[in-house]
């Protein structure tokens, strides 16, 4: 049964301070803010902007689809607790509410003052934001590539068809089936996402197909909400889900065999399985890369307080693409990142007040129906890197309704910051 939980509740979502950008300022007209990426820090950054100025700050958002489909929560979605359509948002809210203007292309190159898109038309900035979420690293895997992960082995890592493949195979998989997942080394987006997949595929298999079995192939020897996963697993799923550490596969995965559907670890070992998660190795959206944000490495090195490049001066990269510090790679992220920027973007752009910039992240994960955990964290902006300020995380062993509570929480708060974002 598929169930929509956006009538549960809502939380309040907050919003970040900011402090000053360094715009390329065209003072003699309403000065132009250009963002690359309609995700949870561009969307976000478009519409704050937008909003706040009044009309003061001209402002465009390039997005290549006409709908978002969120990467969060899309485990949900496979574990029958979100309608496919529950994960996806237009932008026709932030063009006719907000008056953003919607560039429906792909942008090929960011720079100071500019951006080029794929046909070659120049969007001029007089401040440039991108946030253009993950790419892959397919070339560490032999066997392993864009083609085969859209049509066998997806790696369903961007919310989209390749999400809905994975159920579909899943649900097509006969009773005593494996099934493989492979998370990826660090950092990657969502830390605690491959293990909350696990736990939504071992709900259906409970319901349907009891028999299966589930085997993480990890390229790490620890991972986020460790002991939160391993207790619910236990509970619910005796017996249904091995992790096996990167001890023991020499950290991941080395080939893929699309064709006898199978993976061989790096120690030489081979595993089959009626349904492989293939999630590789990341680094910065392309456009990131291809636009020299990232210099020799996978990930732009930003300032700490106004996320501007290290590396191109006037272009400043939030969300999954950055190396921030310590806030991991996620959609509340991302969200809290782009209100700061928002509000230094506009107050640079037009002269208004700036504040100091404040982080937040949360993260639910859900394990079993109704039943929650969830880690987060406070920041602020350090000398060299973002820091955390304060933590926080799920205890093991609290009763029912705490999870319960923790479960609410968390489709609350997608309900309210999808609206935040998008609405």
């Amino acid at each position: 049964m598929q169930t929509t939980r956006r009538d549960l509740g809502k939380l309040a979502v907050a919003a970040g301070a900011a402090t000053l950008l360094t715009p390329n300022i065209a003072r003699a007209a309403t000065p132009k803010l250009v963002v690359v990426g309609g995700g949870p820090g561009g969307a976000t950054v478009a519409k704050y902007v937008a909003r706040d100025s009044k009309g003061a700050v001209d402002v465009t958002l390039v997005e290549q689809n006409p709908l978002h489909t969120t990467c969060f929560f899309s485990n949900v979605y496979l574990g029958d607790e979100f309608a496919f359509d529950d994960l996806s948002h237009g932008f026709d809210n932030l063009q006719n509410k907000y008056g953003v203007n919607m560039v429906y292309a792909r942008a090929s190159k960011v720079e100071t003052g500019k951006v080029t898109l794929a046909d070659g038309t120049e969007l001029q900035a007089d401040a440039v934001v991108v946030a253009p979420g993950i790419d892959f690293k397919f070339d560490l895997y032999d066997g392993y590539d864009e083609g085969v992960a859209a049509t066998r082995i997806p790696h369903a890592y961007k919310a989209g068809p390749q999400t809905q493949l994975l159920k579909k195979q899943i649900m097509a998989m006969e009773d005593g089936g494996t099934v493989i997942i492979c998370p990826p080394p660090n950092p990657f987006r969502c830390p605690p996402g491959p293990y909350e997949r696990a736990s939504m595929i071992a709900k259906i298999l409970k319901r349907d197909k009891p028999k299966s079995k589930i085997l993480i192939l990890d390229a790490k020897d620890k991972h986020s909400k460790q002991a939160l996963f391993q207790e619910a697993w236990e509970r619910f799923y005796p017996g249904m889900i091995e992790w096996v550490p990167g001890e023991f596969t020499g950290n991941g995965i080395a080939s893929v065999d699309a064709k006898n559907m199978s993976v061989t670890t790096n120690e030489g070992e081979e595993f089959e399985g009626n349904v492989i998660n293939m999630i590789p190795a990341q680094t910065a959206g392309r456009i990131a890369v291809d636009s020299g944000l990232t210099g020799d490495g996978d990930w732009a090195a930003i300032d700490p307080v106004t996320f501007e490049s290290k590396l191109v001066k006037g272009v400043h990269v939030l969300g999954d693409a950055c190396a921030n510090g310590a806030m991991p790679k996620s959609g509340f992220s991302a969200n809290s990142q782009a209100k700061v920027v928002a509000n230094a973007a506009r107050a640079a752009l037009t002269g208004s007040k700036a504040f100091p910039p404040r982080f937040r992240n949360t993260c639910w994960s859900l394990v079993a129906e109704e039943h929650g955990v969830k880690v987060g964290a406070d920041y602020k902006a350090g000398a060299e890197k973002v820091e955390a300020t304060e933590k926080f995380i799920s205890k093991t062993e609290e009763d029912d309704a705490t999870r319960a509570a923790t479960a609410s929480e968390g489709f609350g708060w997608y309900d309210a910051i999808t609206k935040d974002i998008w609405g």
